[in-house]
């Protein structure tokens, strides 16, 4: 059922949107008492092989934790390419446990678009501990710390420069660091990009939060660091509700939510208006051929819209 829910508030179907909003609405009293976690890191990191190892030991705990897991996408079929499920086979049939890939589409920041509706409907199925696995890290992959409570960081070690292996925005933006693979003869580099990262994150400012990132390292094979982890993320929610950031932070991203759905559907409804279906092809084929610029077509456009209603300051 939770997957049919997932799948209903994914469609892009008028009919099933209506639904789904129907749905959301009435779960709503049901949400907001999971720890939410977005996990993210460089593609090889092995955030797979960590969070089967992690999401056993909270199921270990009797947590009950769901895996949302946003997949790049296909151009062709835009479906989900890796598929999560076979590369965290062991969680996948733990009692306790809940997976569900999804793919990221056309969306950027390494999310899916209805990632925060999956996020409230598996708290309302019941579930302690949500998290996020985004599709890998780069310039655009912070959406998720907007939705989540704790923004957990994997990195490797001994793969070249450290501190340049990563956009400083994601460094600035991690509640913890991980340095993943930190078993074998790969020990001490671990240990050693450690230090480094601990001393790079001595130049940010403090987060708002008044929360230092902390730097660990873990291994998934030996199943080492995994206690650690846990215990600074449950260190992290006691602080951070004993201070009312908790809530402040879950208030303030409902907000943005509110505006990015506003931003959503006035698009929508802009390029479902008849005069910009009508006027839209022109407009393309005059910018690619340079008859017209970008900026003019896009004002054209937009005063197809509005020429009957109060135009937008600029237009």
């Amino acid at each position: 059922m939770l997957s049919k829910a997932i799948t209903l508030v994914e469609s892009k179907l008028a009919s099933d949107n209506v639904l789904a909003e129907n749905v959301l609405e009435q779960l709503l009293p049901h949400t907001g008492k999971s720890l939410r976690i977005g996990i993210t890191g460089v593609p090889g990191v092995g955030k797979s092989s960590f969070i089967e190892t992690f999401g056993k030991f909270l199921t270990a705990l009797g947590k009950k934790t769901a895996v949302l897991t946003i997949d790049p996408s296909s151009h062709r079929s835009k479906g989900s390419i890796l598929g999560d499920k076979t590369r965290m086979e062991e969680l996948a049939n733990d009692p306790l446990a809940y997976i569900r890939p999804s793919a990221a589409g056309d969306t950027l920041g390494g999310v899916n678009s209805k990632t925060r509706e999956a996020i409230l409907l598996c708290e309302a199925a019941g579930f302690e501990i949500i998290i996020v696995e985004t599709v890998g890290v780069g310039q655009s992959e912070t959406s998720v710390k907007g939705m989540v409570d704790f923004f957990l960081l994997l990195m490797l070690a001994g793969a070249g420069d450290e501190l340049q292996g990563i956009k400083k925005g994601i460094m600035e933006m991690a509640d913890l660091i991980a340095i993943t693979k930190a078993d074998a003869d790969n020990v001490q580099r671990s240990e050693l990009a450690k230090r480094e990262y601990l001393n790079a994150l001595h130049m940010f400012p403090p987060n708002e939060n008044e929360w230092y990132p902390k730097v660990v390292t873990c291994s998934s094979l030996n199943k080492t660091g995994i206690e650690n982890i846990w215990y600074i993320m449950s260190d992290f929610e006691t602080i951070m509700k004993k201070k009312g950031y908790f809530q402040t932070n879950r208030q303030q991203q409902n907000i943005s939510w509110m505006k990015e759905t506003i931003s959503y559907y006035l698009q929508a409804d802009f390029y479902n208006h008849p005069a910009v279906k009508g006027l839209l092809g022109i407009k393309t084929e005059q910018v690619r051929n340079e008859i017209t610029s970008p900026i003019v077509a896009a004002k054209e456009l937009l005063n197809s819209v509005y020429q009957k209603r109060d135009k937008p300051s600029g237009l």
